[in-house]
């Protein structure tokens, strides 16, 4: 109700969570529609990917979605998202460029860096992929 009237769309980080695992996701939230833009294609392995869990008939833990979204679009705007661990690694940023996107788009939940430099080697990291492709960056983290 607070986007009504107003043509802007918020892009936010969340969790789809279901009984076998979740996802890590971007949505777009607009006065019209609330959707998944990208769900996670690399979460941290080990502490958070953990696809061994189903050999032993268990759930839980991110799920990786490797080939999917490399890029998607948001208000006509081809962009491409990065979630965290994904802005660190040659995989999802070169898959993304592959694409052509107009516009990187970075997040991560820093909050429990606290005191470390994660955050900003995720922000050099992901600055420098950009520049590499001659893409321009929005970064977010919390």
């Amino acid at each position: 109700q607070g986007l009504h009237g107003l043509d802007l769309t918020v892009v936010a980080g969340a969790a789809v969570i279901d009984e076998r695992g979740y996802d890590n996701v971007m949505v777009a939230i607009s006065a019209d529609e609330a959707r998944v833009l990208y769900r996670e294609r690399m979460p941290v392995p080990v502490s958070m990917w953990q696809p061994w869990r189903a050999w032993f008939g268990r759930d839980g833990g991110a799920r990786a979605n490797l080939f999917a979204n490399p890029v998607v679009d948001l208000s006509e705007t081809r962009i491409a998202p990065l979630i965290c661990y994904e802005q660190l690694i040659v995989w999802p940023a070169f898959q993304s460029m592959l694409h052509s996107p107009e516009i990187v788009v970075a997040t991560g939940n820093g909050w429990w860096t606290a005191g470390t430099s994660i955050v900003d080697i995720q922000r050099a990291s992901a600055t420098a992929w950009a520049k590499l492709f001659g893409t321009p960056i929005v970064m977010a983290f919390n």
